[in-house]
């Protein structure tokens, strides 16, 4: 069975949720100038719909204006806090889905010293530093795709970079797909970790099955939770 990550996006103004549902609604205003036009659009009633503007105009503020005369009669229309409540929702709806699309590698250890929150943590393939919760000793660290970055053996930025884990391994797999590749890092006792970078970053480095790279991440790209069930 595949399990696939998954969030619904919503932002919280005190007791107010709001939802893809309001934004499709307040879109719908937007778009149609109308609250009766949007209800219908939407297949809502009326009064629901407008009972709904009144709630959340209650949490966050004016979301809504009338504007009256001229050929059309008048209407309703957003008000800037309206429109930025949307952006803002948009964003966060964006930053979800890079969440829930891009893959994440997890390693396994025990936690061998720290600092705070920060901890060094004992792996199969290497010392590595991390966020790991207070208490915590037996961890799984997880490290987005994304976070990873690959660098020559011998490349200068080996040594100059403040990126603290570098960790070499030898690539066992490149997928392309739409100018994004995912590249699979084999680490010493069989520890994999993937790196999500560009085509051309493929094509500058040489990449390809066999090469040797350095797989690096920052310790606060490297999140663990307790192992323990």
């Amino acid at each position: 069975m595949t399990l696939e990550k998954g969030f619904e996006p919503h932002l919280a103004i005190g007791e107010t949720t709001v939802t893809g549902r309001d934004i499709e609604m307040l879109r719908a205003i937007d778009r149609f100038g109308s609250m009766h036009e949007a209800a219908n659009e939407l297949g809502r009633s009326y009064p629901h719909l407008q009972r709904r503007v009144v709630e959340l105009e209650e949490a966050i503020g004016q979301l809504t204006e009338r504007v009256r005369g001229g050929e059309g009669g008048g209407g309703t229309q957003l008000t800037p806090d309206a429109l930025g409540l949307i952006r803002q929702f948009e964003r966060l709806r964006v930053e979800l889905s890079g969440v829930t699309t891009v893959p994440e590698s997890v390693i396994s250890g025990t936690v061998t010293e720290r600092s705070g929150e920060l901890a060094t943590v004992r792996t199969a393939a290497g010392e590595m530093t991390a966020r790991v919760p207070t208490r915590a000793e037996d961890v799984e660290i997880a490290v987005r795709a994304d976070a990873v970055v690959l660098i020559e053996p011998r490349s200068p930025a080996h040594d100059r970079t403040s990126i603290r884990n570098q960790i070499p391994g030898v690539v066992t797999g490149v997928a392309i797909d739409d100018a994004i590749a995912t590249v699979t890092v084999e680490i010493d006792d069989g520890v994999m970790i993937e790196s999500v970078v560009t085509e051309e970053s493929v094509d500058r480095l040489g990449i390809t099955e066999g090469t040797d790279v350095v797989a690096a991440f920052k310790t606060t790209a490297a999140r663990a939770i307790t192992a323990d069930p």
